[in-house]
């Protein structure tokens, strides 16, 4: 099989980046949408085209074998020792072709949807070459066939996202957002390059095809390595999932993912739903071999830190009124879904049933979850607002906005036969079976994620009517077109034969359905929806009594459980005050000073000594003499 082309898919992007950057202002805004969409069109075209060939024409011809790896491409840039090198390169296996499809169609319909959102915005060409940056950078990463190639393409997806939050660069707040985001993922992104040096220390490679083969020897030179009595691997692991953590938002490295809807609705759906903050989730799977043979401890980690970020997570949005913070917790909820299934996995078979369904809830999140920000998107295009209380009854203004949405937000319930019902059942499974205490808590997440969703839908599209400024009405056709095409996703991706395409040894297995579990996920999703409707299909005060009761529950919820506010007090009173004003004093009263008064004595001693470069030949000749005297009469005296 020939796959020579799959270098194209993310150097179409970057020469759009390049195109657009440099002569965008030089023609009208909209030729740079254009470029730029007919250029994610094609690169969208050309990984379905590799999805086919691999799965379908490549998967019948191996199907004893497994899926085989394809590294058509794969250029050393590097050599550090004889077997450690860098490379850039492409892997093609069956997570690269799957993450390769998510991120074009989801960036393709971005670039579809935004000529409609973002017309008439000052930096229009400027922010579609941003968005071919990021999908580079994104399909970079996807495609690596080293960890180091995936650091570096990691912190150009990085970068992107701080230039598309930041995009509104005269906001104060979008401003903050894109530092807050920046910072903070550098902070994980130190640990990810750590965990990078232990790891291809103790192994002597960075490749994922070395790393990645059970039974391998190059682990034996770590076996004894340890530290604090915790082995070199499970350092590596952890400090690596430290990194996939903070670039996919896991508690407690998630606070700038709500921050960062300061960014226009369209970077929302791109970046913080469906591509940038599944990149952690993507990067476990594809060392998912080595968390489960070499650092069990480190598996064990993600499997709490996922789920406790679900329930966390879903615990926030209950309470938040603008819709597109509730649905970046509801990202963080869903993400965390993911880490638990990878978490609770096994190895072969059916026992890599959390590792497949990981997978499977990635694809399917990221159609219905995109859908979701751009069906917001087309919210806030109409009613010009944010905050749920000042919606309602926009269904008989936005029907195509209002189905497409009623979709996404059955498919994220999980109501079946939407492909939201098909992953989250697989994920409860794999839960079940490996943790009872972790699937009691995905259960109550189930129940949480339907309440809130609905509460969301029922708050905009029913209600009672509010007095528009403008009547709203539906968006064109750009921006409706990308909402149909993910909402047909959604309803059809949870038919797809994923299991036989998606597992941890490339072999495939079939699944069924469950019901003991299926049955019980559905019911507690219709008891959330069927409560989120008695509170707000029509306008009550019975939710303001229930928040009134609540009380420091609620406000606590509200406010997100105060983790911004405890990270500030670290920051600003621990931190800047007891660590790092005394250091301050120190450097300038101490360590200044001390320069200073080096250059003090140094310039009063050479003010006494100048007079002996003063250039005259008399002074010089004084001295010789004079020194030549004292000499003999030192000889003379000696004998």
């Amino acid at each position: 099989m020939n796959y020579s082309y799959t270098v194209l898919i993310p150097l179409i992007p970057l020469f759009v980046f390049l195109v657009t950057g440099l002569f965008g202002m030089k023609w009208k805004p909209i030729v740079s949408g254009w470029i730029g969409t007919a250029g994610m069109g094609i690169s969208f075209i050309l990984s379905v085209v590799a999805a086919v060939q691999f799965f379908v024409l490549s998967g019948h011809a191996h199907g004893a074998e497994g899926f085989p790896t394809f590294i058509p491409v794969n250029l050393t840039w590097l050599n550090l020792t004889e077997t450690l090198q860098i490379k850039l390169g492409v892997l093609i296996d069956p997570i690269s072709v799957m993450m390769l499809v998510v991120v074009t169609t989801v960036s393709f319909m971005v670039h579809i949807y935004s000529i409609g959102y973002m017309h008439g915005e000052k930096g229009f060409a400027r922010f579609y070459a941003f968005l071919s940056l990021f999908s580079f950078s994104m399909l970079g990463l996807v495609l690596a066939t080293n960890i180091f190639q995936m650091y570096i393409f990691w912190e150009l997806v990085g970068v992107s996202s701080f230039l598309l939050i930041g995009f509104y660069y005269t906001k104060p707040s979008a401003v903050a957002a894109s530092k807050k985001a920046f910072i903070v993922t550098r902070f994980a992104d130190l640990g990810f390059l750590i965990g990078i040096l232990i790891l291809s220390f103790v192994t002597g490679t960075f490749d994922f095809d070395k790393l990645t083969q059970p039974g391998t020897s190059i682990f034996q030179a770590a076996a004894p390595l340890s530290f604090m009595g915790i082995s070199a691997m499970t350092w590596a692991m952890v400090l690596i999932f430290m990194g996939g953590a903070g670039k996919s938002a896991m508690f407690p490295l998630h606070i700038w993912l709500p921050d960062a809807m300061e960014g226009p609705t369209p970077v929302s759906a791109l970046i913080h739903a469906a591509t940038m903050v599944v990149a952690g989730v993507y990067l476990v799977a594809r060392l998912f071999p080595v968390f489960h043979f070499q650092a069990p401890d480190a598996q064990e980690i993600i499997a709490w830190v996922g789920g406790f970020t679900s329930l966390f997570a879903a615990a926030i949005a209950l309470t938040q009124f603008d819709i597109k913070r509730i649905l970046a917790f509801s990202t963080l909820s869903q993400i965390g879904y993911m880490m638990l299934s990878l978490g609770v996995s096994g190895y072969g078979g059916e026992e890599g049933l959390g590792y497949m369904a990981s997978m499977f809830h990635l694809f399917t999140h990221a159609m219905f979850k995109a859908l979701l920000f751009l069906g917001a998107g087309a919210i806030i295009h109409a009613v010009h607002s944010n905050y749920m209380y000042e919606m309602g009854g926009l269904r008989k203004y936005l029907p195509i906005t209002h189905i497409t949405f009623l979709i996404a937000c059955l498919t994220i319930a999980g109501i079946p036969p939407l492909s939201g019902f098909f992953s989250k059942d697989e994920i409860l499974v794999a839960a079940y079976n490996h943790n009872k205490v972790l699937f009691a808590m995905e259960y109550i997440v189930a129940g949480l994620t339907a309440f809130y969703m609905f509460r969301l839908y029922f708050s905009v599209f029913w209600g009672k009517d509010r007095h528009y400024h403008h009547a709203p009405h539906e968006a064109p056709l750009v921006m409706t077109f990308p909402l149909m095409f993910l909402a047909v996703a959604s309803v059809f991706a949870g038919f797809l034969p994923f299991s036989q395409w998606i597992s941890t040894d490339k072999l495939g297995f079939h699944t069924h359905l469950h019901w003991n579990i299926a049955i019980a996920s559905v019911a507690i999703g219709v008891v959330g929806i069927l409560i989120a409707m008695a509170l707000y299909k029509k306008e009550t005060n019975i939710p303001d009594r229930i928040s009134a009761r609540l009380g420091v529950l609620y406000k606590s919820t509200y406010n997100k459980f105060y983790i911004d506010e405890i990270y500030l007090f670290i920051t600003k009173k621990i931190l800047f005050n007891l660590v790092s004003r005394p250091i301050a004093w120190f450097d300038r009263h101490v360590i200044d000073d001390f320069m200073a008064g080096i250059g003090y004595t140094t310039e009063k001693v050479a003010n006494r000594i100048k007079g002996m470069q003063s250039g005259q030949i008399q002074h010089y000749g004084f001295a010789f003499v004079a020194g030549a005297l004292a000499l003999a009469l030192i000889i003379l005296y000696l004998i």
